[in-house]
């Protein structure tokens, strides 16, 4: 018998879809209010992006960025979450949030002991105790951070791992993991169980577990195990099969991925949201994100540039004071940028704009039913040469009936 759907907290408005691609446009409304889709969300990891208020994010137009379960359940720890009322009063941030399971922190950030079927098992960062994340209690942490849409635990192990029968039995202990996270949920009227489809990069055990995820009913679903160093083509491939099997009237986050062809490229393959710490990390190394690709604005031939960080860009940094901007140049980030922290606050804003902005025009393109002309024109701007463009996105989309070769 089919599990009966779960409850919701989200309604998923399909605005209009592209006549060429799979790219989509539609409205998620979430407890705190709508998310336009596609959309990048921006990563708050210890409930706060790293050199931004919640002021200033919101004034990016961010309406959904990340907080991190893990580091939060650490400090400051479930009980505080709980006496203030949750994440969102913690960090004075009025819109949406967005947590993951704290499990694929466990994976990258420490020495793994093992995963059991009870949960993962792993060292403490403090003592070198021995400390377990559980279904459940990945849950009740998600529960008291009280954000909009939680993430099952899953059983996470890198796409390049040879090891199928191990990589079979992680896709199969998601499915387990899942069924527990939804018995586990305390608050399914107010916060969205995402499910996570796994299988690395085999695409039979992504179709298996794509079947099984989607009859668990979740308000929302997942791609999740990619941006972990496999080929591009491959993640292409995962996302592009997963989505052809996912219900239309729900949405498709695809985990951890952020750099801007990946983005373009995602959409037009049928995914709908994306996170990752990339344009924020970045920022802390100088380097800002443009239209014409990444500028790293410590090297001295920007020292006497007076331009903007990126011609054209209505960021509050770019825009002239004229006209309410702070009209900061290049040559000023290259002066602050390896000894103040202000460069890399300046540069986050910069690029935290530059990706939100990129989604809002994505998402007006496919409105227009003009995306694949959005395409081409996204991949003549960042290339100067087509000979230049990668083979893994001129690839992938040729698949979905976009050929950027052709004039």
């Amino acid at each position: 018998m089919a599990p009966v759907p779960m409850p919701s907290a989200l309604t998923f408005e399909l605005l209009g879809k592209c006549s060429v691609t799979k790219a989509r446009a539609a409205t998620l409304i979430l407890p705190h209010g709508p998310v336009p889709l596609p959309i990048f969300m921006p990563v708050a990891t210890q409930a706060s992006l790293k050199g931004l208020t919640p002021e200033q994010l919101e004034d990016q137009g961010c309406k959904l960025c990340l907080n991190n379960t893990y580091h939060l359940g650490l400090k400051p720890g479930q009980a505080t979450l709980d006496a203030i009322g949750g994440a969102h009063k913690f960090q004075s941030w009025p819109h949406n949030i967005l947590t993951d399971s704290g499990g694929f922190q466990m994976v990258s950030l420490l020495k793994l002991a093992k995963v059991t079927e009870e949960g993962v098992q792993f060292l403490s960062p403090h003592d070198g105790t021995p400390m377990l994340l559980t279904p459940e209690h990945s849950i009740s942490l998600q529960n008291s951070i009280g954000s909009d849409i939680i993430m099952q635990l899953d059983d996470v192990i890198a796409t390049t791992s040879p090891d199928l029968a191990r990589m079979t039995e992680a896709m199969e202990r998601s499915v387990r993991w899942l069924d527990r996270c939804i018995q586990a949920h305390k608050y399914p009227e107010r916060q969205n169980l995402f499910c996570i489809i796994q299988g690395g990069l085999d695409l039979d055990l992504r179709r298996r577990c794509t079947a099984e995820m989607v009859a668990r009913g979740t308000p929302g679903i997942a791609i999740g195990g990619l941006s972990g160093g496999e080929e591009k083509d491959a993640y292409c491939k995962v996302v592009d099969t997963c989505t052809g099997l996912l219900p239309e009237k729900k949405p498709r986050y695809v985990m951890g991925v952020g750099y801007p062809e990946d983005l373009v490229v995602s959409v037009a393959l049928g995914a709908d949201m994306f996170d990752c710490v990339w344009p924020t990390r970045t920022a802390r190394f100088g380097n800002a994100i443009t239209h014409q690709g990444v500028l790293n604005l410590r090297n001295a031939a920007y020292a006497e540039d007076f331009g903007p960080i990126e011609d054209g860009c209505e960021c509050i940094c770019c825009r002239s004071q004229e006209i309410g901007g702070l009209g900061i140049t290049r040559a000023y980030i290259y002066h602050v940028t390896a000894k103040e922290t202000v460069g890399a606050h300046l540069l986050t804003m910069h690029n935290v704009y530059y990706q939100l902005n990129l989604m809002k025009r994505v998402r007006e393109a496919i409105m227009e039913d003009r995306y694949p002309a959005f395409l081409r024109k996204f991949f003549r701007q960042l290339h100067d040469d087509k000979s230049k463009y990668p083979n893994w996105a001129v690839d992938a989309l040729r698949g979905v009936g976009v050929d950027l070769m052709s004039d």
